[in-house]
């Protein structure tokens, strides 16, 4: 039968990859180059592909990750997307002082060079998630014990309710002015690539990879069950942890705040090239 909680997993799961993905999709389109969505749309097909032979290897398989594995692979992936996503950040930041310099220039020779790390981020933003999400619906599965094929309709249904919903952030991330979008898709991707690390450092701390796991910095559980719709949300949207350690805490804003600022402060005015007048006049 339909597992609500499943359901909950599966759009938590979706969530931060629409937003990704649509983020990623939308920049394409707006900055004229949808010739490099086919090989994103690829990488996103073979993270997708990845996920469904993990969880296929899980159930049919005869070993089975330990958790410490389990969460020493989520938590490495973690770390690289977020080094891709600032990555992306800073691209889209030198992109934009391109397109007001030469608007039909640079930006295309911008975008092409960095069509395989659009390809990456994508990979491995869908891939991570879909690697959780394997993990989750094996384990309810093997909780279950009853065969049912309720828990993956659960997450099934989550997921399709996260496409949709990142369909509507797409559709009004295209309507924006450039100028605004990239200053405000530079700063979802920070908000988000903060959420990501801090998720991969518990992660690591799980796997004992990072030390102060038990070394909680609030517990806001009471008031922000997990298990509601608004904490996934919150989870989905921002990876928002009700109980995170101290070290969460403390790496989250060291990488927001500076990392937000450089999104946020001026561009410096490109030079303009001299008139004819001038360069006839500057000596050699």
């Amino acid at each position: 039968m339909f597992s609500f909680g499943n359901y909950l997993i599966g759009l938590r799961e979706g969530l931060g990859v629409s937003l990704v993905v649509c983020l990623l999709i939308a920049y394409l389109v707006k900055t004229e180059r949808r010739d490099a969505l086919v090989p994103v749309w690829a990488g996103i097909g073979v993270a997708v592909a990845l996920s469904l032979g993990f969880g296929c290897a899980l159930t049919f398989g005869s070993q089975e990750l330990t958790f410490k594995a389990q969460e020493a692979l989520g938590g490495s992936l973690s770390i690289i997307t977020v080094g891709l996503l600032t990555w992306m950040v800073f691209w889209i930041r030198r992109t934009a002082r391109h397109l007001r310099a030469e608007p039909r220039g640079k930006p295309d020779a911008a975008l092409r060079m960095g069509t395989a790390a659009l390809v990456a981020t994508a990979f491995l933003a869908v891939g991570r998630e879909g690697l959780e999400t394997a993990l989750f619906v094996w384990a309810s599965v093997r909780a279950s014990g009853d065969g049912s094929h309720g828990p993956l309709i659960g997450v099934v249904l989550g997921l399709l309710t996260a496409v949709a919903m990142g369909r509507l952030f797409y559709r009004g991330a295209v309507r924006i002015d450039l100028a605004r979008f990239f200053t405000w898709t530079g700063a979802m991707l920070v908000v988000v690539a903060a959420g990501v690390l801090a998720y991969g450092v518990h992660d690591l701390q799980e796997a004992e990879f990072v030390g102060g796991l038990r070394d909680k910095a609030f517990d806001v559980s009471a008031a922000i069950p997990p298990d509601s719709w608004y904490g996934t949300l919150l989870k989905g949207v921002f990876n928002f942890q009700p109980d995170p350690t101290v070290l969460q805490v403390v790496v989250w804003p060291l990488y927001l705040v500076p990392t937000l600022v450089f999104v946020f402060a001026p561009a410096r005015a490109a030079a303009e090239p001299p008139t004819g007048a001038e360069a006839a006049v500057r000596p050699r």
